[in-house]
């Protein structure tokens, strides 16, 4: 149904896991049956549905609506116009479905929520793209995820030219401020961590203050976040850490706006994380109209 598989960022056994997730979103949505469509509709009657955007921004969640249309009914077609990832105007056709229109306005809200979520995330993160210019600082999301979105959401972040921070508690450590109180301060948390984890995993500590950021390096912190601190600020914590260990990656974040990333980003630091770009994103318009066919289904 889906011909270029390599527009698809989420690996083989994620899609199976999307797939059953796509399986109870529509059990929650049609229930004991689409009593409209079936009061409404003959059997048998096909259709062409044509989903376009009706506003620019960047495509997401084209393979998602795939799926979803593929989960409903497999014997639908589905032919996509548009690439996750392709900067898109208003009246762009994004994909066809054809066959079944039972099937089609039965998988059509889903289909179309996903891909409006997943677009809005990938227009806002390119947005912090393209404010970061061509200095050499990666954008991050961060886990201000919706529960059990975060798959679908940190892909959106990817199809928008940003990258993906820890997926959740286990893949690193992170030492926040909360930590760093009930720890005993920033060296005993770093020394208590690097103790416990395995040689692979990184440490991570939140300062907001360049005392602070100095104090991690020293403990042996891998990766530093300047939290809420100003650019000029930013910019000095860098100076200093790069001065006793240039190797360590400067992260900046604190609620950072796409008009701040430049500043920021001259700031000196390796990474800029925003959770807006999952917890704040304007979902993008995206529409399914349908064009009746002649005929109906044999």
């Amino acid at each position: 149904m889906f011909e270029r598989e390599s527009d698809w960022m989420i690996p083989g056994p994620a899609v199976e896991a999307v797939k059953e997730q796509i399986r109870r979103w529509l059990a929650e949505d049609i229930g004991s049956g689409d009593v409209t469509t079936m009061a409404t509709v003959p059997p048998g009657h096909v259709s062409r549905g044509i989903i376009h955007a009706k506003q620019s921004g960047i495509a997401a969640g084209i393979p998602l609506a795939c799926l979803v249309f593929g989960v409903v009914d497999e014997s639908l077609r589905f032919q996509a116009h548009a690439a996750d990832g392709d900067r898109v105007e208003r009246g762009t056709v994004l994909a066809v479905v054809e066959g079944s229109t039972h099937a089609i306005l039965t998988g059509e809200r889903l289909a179309l929520n996903l891909m409006q979520r997943l677009s809005g995330i990938a227009t806002k993160t390119r947005a912090y793209v393209d404010a970061a210019g061509d200095y050499p600082v990666r954008i991050a999301d961060t886990r201000k995820t919706t529960p059990g979105h975060r798959t679908l959401e940190k892909y959106a972040v990817r199809v928008g030219g940003g990258y993906n921070h820890r997926f959740g508690l286990f893949d690193a450590v992170m030492i926040k401020d909360n930590h760093i109180k009930a720890a005993g301060g920033i060296t005993a948390a770093v020394a208590s961590a690097k103790a416990r984890i395995p040689h692979t995993m990184s440490v991570e500590v939140e300062a907001e203050t360049v005392e602070q950021a100095l104090e991690a390096v020293r403990a042996g912190a891998h990766i530093v976040m300047f939290d809420n601190m100003t650019p000029e600020a930013m910019k000095a914590a860098a100076a200093q850490v790069r001065a006793i260990a240039p190797h360590v990656v400067l992260e900046a974040s604190g609620g950072l706006k796409p008009e701040q990333v430049a500043e920021v980003a001259a700031s000196g630091v390796d990474v800029i994380s925003a959770g807006s770009l999952t917890h704040s994103f304007q979902a993008l318009d995206i529409s399914l109209d349908l064009n009746e066919m002649k005929g109906v289904n044999p």
